[in-house]
This record gives structure tokens, sequence and C-alpha cells, in this order.
């Protein structure tokens, strides 16, 4: 499991989260996505994963996408990559801190197999860097998010 805390409304975050059809805004190892379906629980995407990862693409699924509760999950059915049978669950809880400004904590759990020839601590390690990347890269643009739409955010209000 990985734990980013974002100085963003929770409404900001899921904005970015809850899109099946473009991970590519925040996960950056993604170089493209087609999607089959409308988005909704059971669409499926085809992700190509950019070069120098143990990766060429991976078929992924949608499985949980509740808008009130800004739970999303989705598994991998197939692809050319080593995570077999992994499955990621994101959610996302709102927060205030001391100033009473809005934040999220956003919690993204897994389970996968551990590769033949790979220890579960390297797995997850390598898991968990992917992971931490996304994350960070998602809190970046959440926080930059009103500033596009003309107002501050949280980040710059101090």
């Amino acid at each position: 499991m990985v734990v980013q805390r974002i100085r963003a409304p929770v409404e900001d975050v899921w904005s970015v989260v809850r899109r099946f059809d473009t991970p590519q805004t925040y996960k950056h190892f993604i170089r493209s996505c087609s999607m089959r379906g409308d988005g909704t629980v059971g669409s499926t995407r085809e992700v190509r994963v950019v070069s120098g990862l143990p990766a060429e693409h991976s078929t992924e699924r949608l499985e949980i996408l509740d808008e009130d509760c800004h739970v999303l999950s989705f598994k991998v059915v197939g692809g050319e990559h080593r995570l077999k049978n992994y499955r990621s669950l994101t959610t996302l809880h709102r927060i205030c801190d001391v100033g009473e400004n809005a934040g999220t904590l956003v919690i993204e759990s897994y389970v996968v197999d551990v590769p033949e020839g790979n220890s579960p601590d390297d797995t997850c390690l390598f898991v968990d860097t992917i992971l931490k990347c996304n994350l960070q890269s998602l809190a970046h643009n959440s926080e930059h998010l009103p500033r596009r739409r003309g107002t501050r955010s949280l980040a710059e209000a101090d």
C-alpha cells in the first residue's frame, strides 16, 4: 500500500483519478491508452508502457468505480508484463489540516503474484516505486488544478 497526502479538495483529486480512460494524465510510465467500453465497471483499457520498463502493454478491467465513496479498482487481465494477477484499489479520503483547509489522503493498495526469479521484497519495491511516482504526479496535477480554473490552490494559500 502507498499513501499520499494531497493539498487539494477530494473532488479535484477524484476528477483526475476517476478517468479510467486517461491514466497517463498522472501515470507518466504510460505512453498511451485505448479504451473498450464507456468507462463504467467492466470496461477495459489497453495501456502501452514507456520503453525501459519490463513490460510492453497491459490489458486492465475496471472493477469498481464508486463516485460517492471515491473508490476505483482495476485488475490486470492480460498483456506482456511481469505483474501477473495484479489488482489495485485506490481510495480517496477527505482530510482537514489545522488551518481547516481541505485536503485529500489517497491510499492505493495492491496485490500481485511474485514473478519467477524475483523475491517478494523485489516485487514490492518495484510496484511501490511506480505507485509513489504516480501519486506524486497526481498530487502535483491536483494541487495545480484550481489555478488553471483561475483560483488559488491550497498549496498556494500558505
